[in-house]
């Protein structure tokens, strides 16, 4: 094999794993994936459904996003979206943002309000970074907006445990919260399960310096845990690094699986009920036995 010298190239992608079904990749980012229209779309999610992955979720973190994500959802029906504005981005929400979010998840493909949230590791590090306060009101706007549509709240946490519950204590938490790429210790990890909340775990739980995050893993029951690969972040172990995509989730699975010494099988067969029902695609025919 010929390696390139420039050290700035990604390295290749990482081979297909051997197929685990069902698995529903629970947090994806087609158009990051490089997913341009209906054929590209189409094309990643075959190569997720080689592998067993049946069906995906993707996201959106501005609104050129979230109005992609909806017609992504409509290109494929393997494919469902979730809109909303990253926390980082939240100055993005204006009055006229706000209206067309408010139309965009009441679109019956788009499953979940997010992903939305706190985020305190941007501020002071990247120019147009919302700041808290800004972030803060945004994520209480959204969710009002699960709240009053019925539908899952997705949030986005990084080094923010503290902020991310305030807000939602003093909001009121909707029926089904999903902490996405859920990355905190074992506090939070108690918090979260204490409430009900739904933790999706990603590749950074095959991440051997991930210790902290790899201890509150064996205090969450299988019923609270849904899978996702964040793609094209967080490529697991041991091709991180490499640009991710939905059909590298069984070796999230798989790790993750022996991590809580439970069967693969078992844990694929878990988190996928637990995302259907989280995401209500109970319509889904032969997803389980």
């Amino acid at each position: 094999m010929r390696v390139s010298s420039n050290r700035s190239a990604k390295p290749p992608a990482p081979p297909a794993p051997e197929p685990l079904a069902p698995l529903i990749d629970a947090h994806t980012h087609l158009d990051a994936c490089g997913a341009r229209d209906a054929r590209g779309v189409a094309e990643v999610v075959d190569r997720a459904a080689a592998v067993g992955v049946r069906a995906v979720v993707t996201i959106a973190d501005d609104l050129d996003s979230a109005r992609w994500v909806v017609r992504a959802a409509e290109w494929d029906p393997r494919v469902y979206a979730a809109v909303a504005l990253h926390p980082t981005r939240a100055d993005a929400l204006t009055d006229v943002a706000r209206a067309e979010i408010t139309e965009l998840v009441a679109h019956p493909r788009v499953v979940a309000v997010g992903e939305t949230g706190m985020d305190l590791y941007w501020p002071g590090r990247l120019d147009g970074c919302a700041q808290p306060c800004v972030q803060r009101e945004a994520f209480a706007w959204h969710i009002d907006l699960a709240k009053r549509t019925g539908k899952p709240l997705m949030i986005h946490n990084r080094q923010a445990d503290q902020e991310v519950l305030d807000v939602l204590r003093a909001e009121g938490a909707p029926d089904t919260v999903i902490f996405h790429c859920f990355s905190s210790g074992s506090a939070m990890a108690r918090e979260c399960v204490a409430a009900g909340w739904l933790l999706s775990l990603s590749g950074t739980v095959t991440f051997r310096n991930a210790r902290e995050l790899r201890e509150a893993v064996r205090q969450i029951p299988l019923e609270q845990i849904l899978v996702e690969t964040d793609a094209p972040f967080l490529t697991p172990h041991p091709y991180r690094g490499a640009a991710n995509e939905p059909y590298c989730l069984p070796y999230t699975v798989r790790a993750l699986a022996e991590l809580v010494d439970r069967r693969p099988e078992e844990v694929a067969h878990g988190t996928t009920s637990n995302a259907l029902r989280a995401y209500e695609l109970s319509h889904i025919s032969g997803v389980l036995p």
